[in-house]
């Protein structure tokens, strides 16, 4: 079967699009798993948002265990396209079937430790003795089907490298679409409440699984999943590749306990459950968000990293150029949504007033500072194509290291709330950092790239 995107020789911009537009779409896609299942437990009857914030609580556990898909899935998927680039089919074989070997052997590791440890680490997160039973119930099911959470986010990062962005995006809509058919079925008609939703998630990212090893063990793609040949120097630099995305998503997780706990602790016995619920909603907006917004840079990873292989550097140019124009739009689209009418979004949630209010204005206060943020992502997300990934990995700790010190401290200066607006300063701070670096690095590297011999693998 033919390509269907030619990443080396098809107009730049058009190539863009047709990888940006599915991916972004998807990611949009993907979000309705987590919107759709705190939409019907928000609404749940007496107990919706204590449930809710119950769920909301389990957010971090979710957010690290897909970081590690991404550990393999956006470190692993760059090294194939350049290898392609590079014309080099036996070394992009080696790499996806060593990642495969690496999703699964993370998927037994992580199962294990989170049923060992979930209690605690609930209650460290941000759990009362109110929302626990909401928080464990819903934590059980879904670890229990981390491997199907891994492997679908992992896997379907080699389908669009490949330059198959509308099977990948297929990949998430199938499941997002299996998820709304099942919520409400399981949590209503079934009466399983809580549980219903973890059980709808469980089943539509195990439909996502199979239908992402279909296409990669058929002959749709010209790089399947092949056995043998495992390499700890091909392993060693995967996870190197993958370091930042990783630790952008799993720092997440830190960002989110963080707040959590100042919320618990300086909202007291009488906010601390409302603003953790209110927050819950308010995250889930921004997902709207940044998950589009990663699916953007993500989705055209592939494009820089094989012209890198290919040494055609103007065309990274032009790609990068095209990419952030992309970004821009969209969070400026989102910016004008999220300050007119947020409103919209949190009575899906809830119907109470203060709940209602509170969120929208989280909303409002979160979203302050987007279009920066797409500089931030466009730049380090194209580093980590490139593999210049100590760059791309200081960039985002420093990012998320802010993001924390303004979490706890600004509650403790001035009040639970105050903890929302570390959001909009660390976004403005950290464009303005990833900008900066990005200007005075890129024509260096670009330079070096042209000056390797022809036949010099780039990372071997």
């Amino acid at each position: 079967m033919a390509k269907v995107n030619n990443l080396g020789e098809d107009n730049m911009k058009s190539l863009v699009l047709r990888l940006a537009l599915p991916s972004m779409l998807a990611q949009f896609v993907n979000v309705l798993y987590g919107i759709i299942d705190r939409m019907y437990i928000g609404n749940l009857p007496q107990v919706g948002e204590v449930a809710l914030a119950g769920v909301g609580v389990c957010g971090p556990l979710m957010t690290l265990i897909s970081s590690f898909a991404s550990l393999i899935g956006i470190g692993g998927s760059p090294l194939l396209a350049i290898r392609l680039g590079e014309k080099n089919q036996k070394g992009a074989e080696a790499i996806l079937a060593n990642c495969f070997v690496m999703l699964l052997g993370l998927s037994a590791a992580l199962t294990a430790f989170f049923l060992a440890l979930k209690g605690p680490l609930l209650m460290t997160f941000g759990a009362s003795s109110v929302t626990f039973p909401y928080a464990n119930s819903y934590m059980t099911i879904y670890t229990l089907g981390t491997v199907f959470a891994i492997l679908s986010v992992g896997l379907n990062a080699f389908i669009i490298c490949q330059g198959f962005s509308a099977l990948g995006m297929l990949t998430v809509v199938i499941g997002a679409g299996m998820n709304i058919i099942l919520d409400p079925i399981l949590m209503f008609k079934l009466n399983m409440g809580v549980n219903g939703a973890a059980v709808a998630t469980v089943l539509s990212q195990a439909t996502s699984t199979l239908f992402v090893l279909w296409v990669l063990l058929g002959k749709r793609v010209p790089v399947r999943i092949t056995f043998g040949g495992y390499s700890l120097k091909i392993m060693k630099r995967v996870v190197t590749f993958g370091f930042s995305p990783f630790i952008i998503i799993a720092t997440d997780s830190i960002l989110i306990i963080a707040l959590n706990y100042v919320l618990q602790k300086y909202g007291g016995p009488s906010q601390g459950d409302m603003l953790i619920t209110c927050s819950t909603v308010v995250q889930s907006y921004m997902q709207l968000i940044t998950m589009p917004m990663g699916g953007i840079t993500g989705g055209t990873q592939a494009i820089l990293s094989y012209n890198y292989g290919a040494k055609k550097v103007d065309r990274i140019r032009q790609g990068e150029k095209y990419i952030l124009a992309i970004c821009v739009i969209f969070c400026a689209v989102m910016f004008a949504i999220s300050q007119i009418a947020p409103q919209y979004f949190a009575g899906i949630f809830t119907q109470d007033p203060e709940y209602i209010k509170t969120s929208v204005w989280g909303i409002k206060v979160f979203t302050f500072c987007i279009i920066p943020l797409a500089f931030q992502y466009t730049f380090v997300d194209g580093l980590t194509a490139l593999g210049i990934a100590k760059v791309a990995v200081s960039l985002s700790l420093f990012r998320k290291i802010s993001f924390l010190a303004l979490t706890l401290l600004l509650p403790a200066w001035f009040g639970a709330t105050a903890a929302f607006f570390a959001e909009p300063a660390v976004d403005l701070i950290a464009g303005v950092t990833s900008t900066t670096v990005f200007c005075l690095l890129i024509n260096k590297l670009l330079e070096q790239r042209e000056q390797m011999p022809d036949d010099e693998a780039l990372y071997s």
